[in-house]
């Protein structure tokens, strides 16, 4: 083994410190950072802003000044994956001294990485295909994946739930096991009433043919049930005192949830204005990392 490589690993980490739980964070927030950007691509109908790819334009890397605003924000977004693989990159390197005791933390870190390259083709794809709206809503169920997997990399990082937290019982794990599929079964299905919808990403782009108001009937229906379970969540955990990590998880879930309700709601009736749009597919991403650290602290913790 050469020195300079001694040298190096020397300098790094051998515990969870600081800048570890930092990157963490900073690849959830970018995560939905990304959501957002994706979002901003569609709702002002940038989507072909570049249109082509990997590049571009046919002769540009870049955005040039003749794309106008639509270039600068379709690449402003395919731009900040580049940001999220030097997060994870960083991460991966901090975790070098830690990959055979932390195992959970660096394939979390290297799934995080590899899964860029992934998702850039398939936003690649959604251009080539002319933003077929089933190819653009796998690339934002890819983005909600990745909100998941960052909810766990930094509830590892921060090594929750502690041992110290009361043990939980067999139904308040169900409970919370079901909110979080209840939330992946409502973003699925958000995803193809997006695809019928008006806000295609480019005045030329195709629908899904799927009937809206249909869609997003059957969209509400795990809605009903996720606010019933989360509030069940919310009773049995409200006894369990302040500071313990599952009172706190379900508090967070339900005001996502009610949020993110009264937000769809307030769009549907008002004709689907781009803010609050974009404000639903934000709270998308608060909804699936609450519903991930709901899950995640239940089936982690001590089992009564």
């Amino acid at each position: 083994m050469s020195s300079w490589y001694r040298a190096v690993t020397a300098k790094l980490p051998t515990r969870v410190n600081t800048v570890i739980r930092r990157l963490a964070i900073a690849s959830l927030i970018g995560q939905a950072v990304l959501i957002g950007t994706g979002g901003a691509v569609r709702l002002t109908a940038s989507g072909l802003g570049c249109p082509t790819w990997p590049k571009c334009t046919a002769d540009s890397l870049v955005n040039t000044p003749e794309m106008g605003i639509h270039g600068f924000i379709e690449f402003g977004n395919r731009a900040l994956t580049f940001v999220l693989a030097f997060v994870a990159l960083a991460m991966l390197v901090f975790l070098w001294n830690l990959r055979k005791e932390r195992k959970d933390l660096f394939w979390l870190a290297f799934g995080l990485l590899a899964s860029i390259p992934a998702q850039a083709v398939i936003g690649g794809l959604s251009v080539l295909t002319k933003l077929n709206p089933w190819v653009v809503g796998l690339h934002f169920l890819v983005s909600a994946a990745l909100v998941v997997f960052a909810t766990l990399l930094v509830n590892r990082a921060y090594d929750r739930p502690p041992r110290s937290q009361a043990a939980v019982r067999p139904l308040l794990r169900q409970l919370a096991l079901t909110s979080a599929v209840l939330v992946g079964i409502t973003v699925v299905i958000g995803v193809m009433v997006t695809g019928s919808g008006p806000h295609a990403g480019d005045a030329n782009a195709p629908r899904n043919g799927l009937d809206s108001d249909l869609i997003t009937r059957i969209h509400v229906l795990p809605v009903y049930l996720l606010v019933a379970v989360s509030v069940l969540l919310l009773i049995f955990c409200w006894k369990r005192g302040r500071g313990d990590l599952l009172r706190s998880a379900s508090l967070w879930l339900f005001a996502t949830l009610i949020l993110q309700a009264a937000i769809g709601y307030v769009q549907h009736f008002t004709g689907l204005p781009p803010l609050l749009v974009g404000m639903h597919m934000l709270g998308a991403a608060a909804m699936l990392a609450a519903g991930t650290n709901m899950a995640d602290v239940a089936l982690r913790s001590r089992k009564a």
